[in-house]
């Protein structure tokens, strides 16, 4: 330092002061000062890396500590500092050789060997995490954030309880612990206390304003308690903290701040939304969520960028993952379907019949639930398919992989995909030789560990296979399976009971509001203009939604008591109340899919426009297998203009809705058998080339002929009108 200024120490000391008062650009102008005048001081380069990885900098962050340890490399406290910020950057394999450093020049660092712990659990080795905590805690029993720390890990293990006794003695230690505050709630949600929940994530942000990832906890807790202005409200204070952490999360974080945004149909800075989405993608620096990004791209190459973004970011080290699998063949194929929704949920609804009519002589069955038993007769029904059922939520990933690996699963069936609920990283482990992404999520899982998808030729027409990582596995009618004993109430019901005017055209959509978008709104707004009298019929789950939807009508010159809304229903009265409207329109750019078919089922014409991803095609295609494909149309021009003729021309819907219930019984939409034995025979052509050494291929699956003297039905189960 120049003579007459302050000493070194000194200006190190005003800097640290400045630092820890939180001053943070006062503190980096100092160290900043300091480095000029002095390019080798260890505490300068060192503390500004530190506060650079604090403001979400980790670039310059981890070049600063560097350039500190290439000064002086014995400096235990500075590895430490540096494997924080290469695990921030998502260099796991550094950042564990920077704490196994740090380690090595102070074996007793408790720190250290949290920090350990931390970076273990990212690189998927749970066992070895917890027991570097355990030895950090040896060290310092009392070091409330190793218990913390922890108790993320029993967290992703899915032992709650377990972990919710981790945060409680660290709060007990340290009750002003933000992160335990954070991870109790994150236990409590996850066991369903969410009110409680809600109470730690409030504590966490009231001692830490910017602290990212308790806010959008504190968000996801809110949306789920119905609160959703302020839901949306913690998301934006989330995406707005200056903080590593938000930097390092802001893909998933606004994915999930549009997704509420579109649960209650706000639709303010829908473009913006929309393109700061696309730009995401592009930029891919971090993962966003792709169930999300179905409902705003209709953007295959998008889709498959996003979803390859969050796949990579879950995938195990290649050093976990399962070797390939001797060649044995099993007397039947052994089947593993994987769900999260074997219990009463639209794919429960699709797949209990399938799993009904598998052919045991040739197929054995397992399941593996990731999700509570409900206690539903739907529950109940799809257990009793299944030879052996596996109640898996509480298994971690790796554990429910070696379940599946200990049974020789020789095709592995996902169910869940990328939807909310799923655990794709259990697949990465490769427990089967054969891995299927099928029904649930309408996309590429972008994994280079999925070898297939079920599609058919309309969903995914010839020359699209390049959207997808998987091969494509054509089915000849339709991908997705349908239930024929899926009842309808017999009751019958009138217009008044459902709050609809008598005499009026009644358009509906039944989607979740989710799949709701402006450009679909002004076509039926428009549609509401054109045809006096009508209304729309809508099905909402609250009531932030009715009131933007009627606000939305209003603006767009329709009067707001032109929307009805339906309440939901048990599904044989839901089905049953389709009766009462006059044509189901669809959304675009993510079509009616379990949707669709139950309109169809329940003999209500169905109007799409088809789109070019497969979640903007599905109704296409479930039109086509019932006969009805004049009702897929391939703009919004046309939609709209079909739409109006359906509603001026009442012989032709007539004719339309007969043509429906003549199909029902007949086309291959709903023949549950001719379905079953298409998807086994896909089955059995993936099994044959694995066990002859063959790549996995795209293919085609043969029509099977109609057997005479068999039909889908003895009788007409749901009483539905002509």
């Amino acid at each position: 330092m120049q003579p007459g200024r302050m000493t070194l120490g000194e200006a190190l000391q005003r800097a640290f002061a400045a630092h820890q008062a939180r001053h943070l650009e006062e503190a980096e102008r100092m160290y900043s000062r300091i480095i000029r005048a002095e390019p080798r001081c260890f505490d300068a380069l060192h503390l500004l890396g530190v506060l650079k990885a604090e403001r979400g900098l980790q670039d310059e962050a981890e070049r600063l500590i560097r350039k500190a340890l290439a000064v002086n490399p014995g400096s235990a406290e500075a590895h430490n500092n540096r494997a924080n910020i290469l695990q921030a950057l998502r260099r796991y394999d550094e950042a564990l050789a920077s704490c196994e450093k740090a380690l090595e020049i102070r074996p007793d660092y408790a720190e250290a060997l949290s920090n350990r712990g931390n970076v273990l659990h990212d690189l998927r080795r749970p066992d070895e995490a917890l027991e570097s905590y355990a030895k950090a805690l040896a060290i310092r029993p009392d070091y409330a954030k190793a218990l913390a720390n922890r108790a993320e890990v029993l967290r992703d293990l899915n032992r709650f309880e377990e972990a919710l006794a981790s945060c409680d003695r660290a709060l007990a230690i340290q009750p002003d612990l933000p992160e335990a505050l954070n991870n109790r709630g994150i236990a409590l949600h996850e066991l369903k206390r969410t009110s409680e929940a809600l109470a730690c994530f409030d504590r966490a942000v009231a001692l830490r304003s910017n602290y990212a990832k308790a806010l959008a906890n504190r968000a996801r807790a809110l949306a789920d308690l119905g609160r959703y202005a302020d839901a949306l409200a913690s998301y934006r204070a989330a995406l707005n903290a200056r903080s590593g952490a938000a930097a390092s999360i802001e893909g998933e974080l606004r994915c999930e701040y549009l997704l509420v945004k579109r649960q209650v149909c706000d639709w303010t800075s829908y473009s913006q939304d929309r393109k700061r989405l696309a730009d995401t993608i592009d930029d891919g620096s971090v993962p966003v969520l792709p169930f999300v990004v179905l409902d705003w791209l209709d953007d295959p190459a998008r889709q498959r960028r996003a979803a390859r973004g969050l796949v990579q970011s879950l995938k195990p080290p290649s050093s976990v993952v399962f070797p390939e699998r001797a060649r044995t063949r099993h007397e039947r194929i052994r089947l593993g379907y994987l769900s999260p929704d074997f219990r009463e949920h639209a794919t429960g609804h699709l797949t209990a019949e399938l799993f009904e009519l598998h052919d045991r002589t040739r197929f054995e069955l397992s399941a593996f639930s990731l999700s509570a038993a409900d206690g539903s007769a739907m529950r109940a029904r799809l257990v009793n398919p299944f030879e052996r059922f596996v109640d898996a939520r509480q298994l971690s990933d790796i554990e429910i992989a070696r379940r599946m690996r200990a049974l020789e699963i020789d095709v592995a069936v996902d169910l869940g995909g990328l939807t909310r609920g799923c655990r794709p990283a259990i697949l990465a482990y490769r427990p089967a030789p054969i891995q299927v992404n099928y029904l649930c999520y309408a996309g590429t899982m972008g994994a280079d560990h999925i070898d297939y998808i079920i599609a058919d030729p309309f969903i995914v027409p010839e020359g699209q296979d390049s959207a997808f990582t998987e091969k494509i596995v054509r089915l000849p009618d339709c991908y997705q399976p349908n239930d024929r004993q899926h009842p309808i109430a017999e009751a019958p019901i009138k217009r008044a009971w459902a709050g609809l005017p008598e005499g009026a055209f009644v358009f509906a959509c039944f989607n979740n509001t989710v799949k709701l978008a402006p450009e679909m709104f002004d076509v039926w707004m428009r549609l509401l203009k054109a045809v006096p009298g009508s209304v729309l019929w809508l099905l909402t789950g609250n009531d932030t939604a009715r009131a933007n939807l009627r606000r939305e009508a209003e603006a767009r010159g329709v009067a707001a008591d032109r929307l009805c809304f339906a309440t939901r229903l048990p599904s044989p009265e839901h089905l049953a109340r389709h009766r009462l409207a006059d044509l189901f329109l669809d959304t675009l750019p993510y079509n009616a899919h379990t949707t669709a078919s139950d309109s169809l089922w329940a003999g209500l014409p169905v109007l799409t426009c088809a789109g070019r991803s497969l979640a903007a095609r599905v109704a296409g295609s479930l039109l086509r297998a019932v006969g009805l494909p004049e009702l897929v149309t391939s703009s919004l021009t046309e939609y709209e203009a079909l739409a109006l003729r359906l509603a001026r021309d009442p012989a032709l819907l007539g004719e339309l809705r007969a043509q429906l219930a003549r199909n029902r019984s007949t086309a291959p939409l709903f023949d549950s058998l001719r379905y079953c034995r298409h998807l086994e025979q896909a089955y059995e052509t993936m099994y044959d080339r694995w066990q002859r050494g063959e790549p996995a291929a795209s293919f085609a699956v043969s029509a099977a002929p109609a057997i005479p003297g068999t039909s889908v039905f003895e009788e007409d189960p749901g009483g539905v009108r002509a």
